[in-house]
């Protein structure tokens, strides 16, 4: 079980750096309820992330995600963040005040390859992109928000069998 320092864990880093699929099995060895955000955004608009952009915009998806992320119950949770959720409206100062930040840093190559075997039309940002097109925009992006990535309180690999090292870190003092 956590000590009382910190209640609430957030898991940032770029998609397709298993934010998710961590902060699953984190919550469930700390003991903690597990909430991802795009997933609160989507129940509380009632619209997919992708719908909201294509009907809205990015900018406007940015101050829905900005909202969401100040509005829901974060008490003694893991919660998963969009890959862009740190970069907008001072998101990431927000979380560092509100729990621990933990940045899952995994490589370009790595994460093109998970996001290549996934679902891209669930993806937004990746429509109409050919393998080319998504490496360039992963090594673009990822140098655009690695500033932001790299305010987290712990850095951690996100491709190595690292929940027990993580484990480690959140319960030391």
């Amino acid at each position: 079980m956590m000590n009382n320092s910190a209640t609430t864990i957030f898991l940032i880093g770029f998609m397709g750096s298993g934010k998710t699929n961590m902060g699953m099995k984190l919550s469930r060895k700390l003991r903690m309820e597990f909430s991802d955000l795009d997933a609160e955004i989507e129940h509380r608009s009632g619209m997919t992330i992708k719908e909201i952009i294509k009907t809205y915009g990015e900018e406007h998806f940015r101050k829905i995600e900005a909202e969401t992320l100040k509005a829901i119950d974060i008490a003694h949770k893991v919660i998963s963040t969009g890959g862009g959720a740190p970069c907008y409206h001072d998101n990431v100062q927000w979380m560092k005040e509100k729990g621990r930040v933990v940045f899952l840093n995994v490589n370009e190559g790595v994460i093109l390859s998970r996001l290549l075997k996934s679902d891209l039309t669930d993806r937004p940002l990746l429509q109409g992109l050919d393998e080319e097109g998504l490496k360039l925009f992963i090594h673009d992006k990822l140098k655009q928000r690695l500033p932001y990535y790299e305010q987290a309180d712990i850095v951690i690999d996100g491709v190595s069998k690292s929940l027990e090292r993580l484990v480690a870190v959140l319960t030391k003092n």
